[in-house]
């Protein structure tokens, strides 16, 4: 077998992708090489159809001479709906090595014309089942099926959430379907293979459907029914036999509803469920439905349905708890040992009618109580009434809540004893793959990073809500937009934030306003604050950068320039933003007493943001060969640059508001430079120096301090902030035991207060964008200068003196593992890259001599992979091919300054 091999097949990020509606799919793969510095010269794809196979195949590039392997758009045939392809690539390296043919991968069409669904929205008839009522629907139909089944695909989806079954089984393990979108602009529908549930014969397909997002409780004015009063679903089953030919089930008013055990269920109060009132069978055939009501038909439209685009939420780790707490008021609390976001699975064995209840809370107050004034309104409550079996399990399904307690009650014999094995966490949210690590020499900075992620996953529960307890889990496009960068090296979020980013587009007005929440649930003027509106111009760029996705830059360029388009229109004066509603530097610390918004001029920061903005659909449209676009943003932004420095800079280079953020913004943006630059950067040191190495920024200023610091000759102080265990800092929540990121600094006051009832999440990523400055200043693993998708690597740690000795950041990258790491130990510095096959990377090593450097014992610039060497006075430069390199030099104190690739 060769040494060069073709792995990791993937169609539009997704390997194997069951139910997609794109017409085009981007296909991509990574090298495996035995050798360093191998790159792709050339590639062959073959994709075949149901009716042939590779011997025939639809589509053969033949040897196509690129070094592309990411994202190759398929221009074959016409896709046909409901068909499975098969595909397999090989390959050529820059020796001329050819690869074997990959393994054999494939993706599935659904329905790709909307009147291709023959089912229409059914609903229970009102005159049978009030609509409105709480409980959850059941639907069911029953139908035969001959001999010689070769598969089964069910397309549905609901008004609600929903789970299907199919002859008593659950149909997948997706939780909370459709997930949530602009539902009445985008409606997402899933598809389900289900030949192993069917066979010959009487069958029958049932749904379960809730409230959900559709017309559930949503944000904290206690609105309802945002797009509908009526829960519906929508059902399609094709049955293809062996001889070719179908069968066609399809919802419509021959069905049968029915109430059952699921009494209510509510996103932010939870579930009562009553196991007395379970319809056993009612999934299969023959089960007794006589008694049931009819359906009908519910006007709804099927021109908005997509196919699923984000990542399923599902189940994603258990947790066991890891103590059981009699609290000082009497309560009974089980602690899981880890804020998360998901559901409590339990079994209990009680007498008929016994109801078990578990309340959910984020954490203790200081007396040690069962504490649940921050979730406002939301409940997060879980009601099961025992049938009096002799063990029952249940889960909600069609809620979840962030908690770290659970306070349990009416559990038998709970008084005496609470089995604890009884009990299990189950962590849910988007499956998104893991991409990146980071670990270091402190330990408190490694409880940071799992705190950021687990803030992530808690977030991440299909779209970037803020926090997952409240009355409000939304979409917040505030947090987004600062988080983005840091979330795309955690996890693979392309077709998470793809999704959402899509629902924006939808939900922006015509004059490109950009919604504070996304979904848009709020009212008319819930619409166009600075830094919160970015995120339609900020994520797809990040988006962009993470995986060299120019088709989705593409398809929100319009929506990008609109935003930009919107600020323009804004202002007293040209060029600057002064006017409309801000957050400005939301729950900044400079801020005056009873308010949250920071001490930094709104008008600065809309300003510096509609720089960035520009900035940024500029640099867009030099990607998509937009060249009139190119000149027309380039020369906004540098009139924008212009009047933010005319406005907001003194002549002698001082920066008219005396804040961390107004600073941070200034260089982090680009919107100073010469003297002024250096003043500034000086200035914005001096303010953390002189609040003692603390910080006083808030949403928008946190994101950017760290990086304007480090990337202006100031690394030492950004270190200091870092490793600041005192209030306000990063490390103070942990020393008071978070194990997620905080809405507040001082969301426990240090002796065990809370900031307030009203607005204290423990679980809201925002301030978790520190992260982003780990991975890339710390470790020192960065996308290259004008590259995106980590094919040309920026490798170049800052080392942290004498605090932090040892930092690695890892990064499954669409190339393939991606990494670089260093340590200092007694007068030595190793560093370690690892640069994937088909990509190259740029390697700064500060402090290094290119006469003492070693790569794996040898000298570096003699190293098989190593491209280039340069030796400068503060360090050397090298660019070096694909593989796994250790560089090894004699440092001195102090570290050099740090230099630019």
């Amino acid at each position: 077998m060769s040494r060069l091999q073709v792995k990791a097949l993937t169609n539009e990020y997704r390997t194997n992708p069951l139910g997609t509606d794109t017409r085009k799919p981007r296909l991509s793969w990574k090298l495996e090489s035995g050798r360093r510095g191998t790159m792709q010269q050339a590639y062959r794809i073959q994709v075949a159809g149901p009716d042939g196979g590779f011997d025939a195949p639809l589509w053969d590039t033949e040897r196509t001479p690129s070094d592309r392997s990411v994202h190759v758009v398929y221009d074959g045939p016409s896709l046909v709906s409901r068909t499975r392809y098969v595909w397999r690539v090989k390959v050529w390296d820059d020796r001329g090595e050819e690869s074997d043919w990959s393994e054999t991968a494939w993706w599935e069409t659904a329905l790709l014309e909307p009147g291709e669904w023959r089912a229409a929205w059914i609903t229970p008839d009102p005159a049978g089942i009030d609509p409105l009522a709480e409980p959850a629907f059941l639907l069911r139909k029953p139908f035969e099926l001959r001999e010689g089944i070769r598969s089964a695909r069910i397309y549905a989806t609901a008004a609600g959430v929903y789970e299907l079954h199919a002859n008593g089984e659950r149909v997948g393990e997706d939780l909370l379907a459709p997930g949530w979108t602009s539902y009445n602009k985008r409606h997402a529908y899933q598809t389900y293979d289900v030949t192993s549930l069917l066979r010959p014969g009487a069958n029958a397909v049932g749904a379960v459907v809730a409230d959900g997002w559709f017309k559930g409780n949503l944000a904290w004015e206690n609105q309802r029914h945002v797009y509908g009063d009526r829960r519906a679903v929508l059902l399609q089953l094709h049955v293809v036999y062996e001889d070719g030919s179908e069968q066609v089930v399809v919802t419509d008013d021959s069905w049968k509803a029915s109430t059952g055990p699921l009494l209510y269920a509510e996103i932010y109060h939870g579930e009562r469920y009553d196991a007395r009132l379970e319809q056993r069978g009612w999934s299969e055939p023959g089960f007794a439905d006589a008694d049931w009501s009819g359906a009908v038909r519910l006007d709804r439209p099927l021109s908005m349905l997509v196919a699923q685009e984000n990542w399923p939420t599902r189940v994603t780790e258990t947790l066991k708890p890891v103590a059981l707490l009699r609290t000082p008021a009497g309560e009974t609390v089980l602690d899981m040992g880890q804020n998360m976001v998901g559901r409590v699975r339990f079994s209990v064995e009680a007498p008929a009618g016994t109801e078990i209840r578990l309340q959910h809370a984020e954490v203790l107050d200081r007396e040690g109580n069962f504490y649940t004034k921050n979730l406002r309104k939301a409940k997060q409550l879980v009601s099961y009434v025992a049938k009096g079996e002799e063990r029952e399990t249940y889960a909600a399904g069609f809620t979840f809540q962030g908690f770290r307690y659970i306070k349990v009650e009416g559990y038998p014999n709970q008084e005496r004893e609470l089995p604890l094995d009884r009990f299990v966490g189950e962590v849910i949210h988007s499956a998104m793959p893991e991409a990146g690590s980071f670990e270091c020499s402190n330990e408190q900075v490694n409880r940071l990073q799992r705190n950021i992620s687990w803030g992530q996953r808690g977030n991440f529960l299909d779209l970037p809500t803020d926090c997952p307890q409240r009355d409000e889990r939304l979409g917040w496009t505030g947090d987004a937009q600062v988080f983005a960068r840091t979330a795309a090296f955690n996890y693979h979020v392309g077709p998470f934030f793809a999704k959402w980013l899509r629902d924006l587009k939808a939900d922006q007005r015509a004059d490109g306003g950009v919604p504070f929440v996304v979904p848009h649930v709020l009212d008319e003027n819930g619409y166009a604050s600075a830094a919160w509106g970015d995120a339609a111009v900020v994520v797809p760029w990040t988006n962009y950068l993470a995986y060299e996705d120019e088709r989705l830059l593409a398809e929100q360029f319009d929506s990008m320039k609109a935003w930009v388009g919107y600020i323009e229109a804004q202002g007293e004066r040209p060029y600057l933003w002064n006017t409309g509603f801000h957050f400005g530097d939301w729950l900044g610390l400079d801020a005056k007493e009873n308010s949250y918004v920071g001490a930094t001029p709104r008008d600065l920061i809309a300003t510096a943001f509609f720089a960035l903005s520009a900035r940024i659909v500029r640099d867009a449209a030099v990607v998509l060969g937009r060249a009139d676009d190119a000149r027309r943003y380039a020369e906004l932004h540098g009139r924008i640059v212009s009047a933010f420095r005319e406005e907001f800079v003194t002549p002698s280079g001082r920066l008219a508001a005396p804040t961390q953020t107004a600073h941070v913004l200034a260089l982090a943006f680009g919107l100073v430079e010469g003297t002024a630059r250096e003043r500034i950067a000086r200035d914005l040191n001096q303010l953390v120096v002189d609040q003692d190495y603390h910080l006083t920024t808030g949403f928008v200023g946190t994101p950017y301090l760290c990086f304007a610091l480090s990337e202006h000759g100031f690394h030492e102080t950004a270190v200091k902030l870092l490793l600041q265990d005192s209030y306000p800092s990063w490390l103070y929540s942990i020393a008071k035991g978070a194990t997620t990121i905080w809405e507040h600094w001082d969301g426990i006051k240090p002796d065990g207060s809370f900031w307030s009832d009203d607005m204290n999440s423990y679980n809201h990523y925002a301030y978790g964008a520190i992260g982003d400055w780990l991975y890339r200043e710390v470790a020192g693993l960065d996308i290259g200068p004008d590259g995106a998708g980590y094919r040309r690597l920026a490798i170049r740690p800052r080392f942290a003196g004498e605090t932090i000795d040892r930092a690695r950041a890892a990064y499954e990258s669409a190339y393939g593992l991606a990494a670089a790491g260093w340590s200092l130990q007694d007068g030595v510095c190793t560093v370690e890259a690892t640069v994937p096959p088909n990509a190259t990377a740029d390697v700064w090593l500060p402090g290094a001599s290119l006469a003492a450097l070693t790569e794996s014992g040898r000298p570096a610039d003699d190293a098989e992979g190593v491209l280039r060497a340069e030796g400068t006075p503060e360090g050397v430069r090298l660019a070096v091919g694909s593989g796994t390199y250790r560089f090894t030099y004699p440092v001195s104190a102090p570290e050099p300054a740090a230099a630019d690739i």
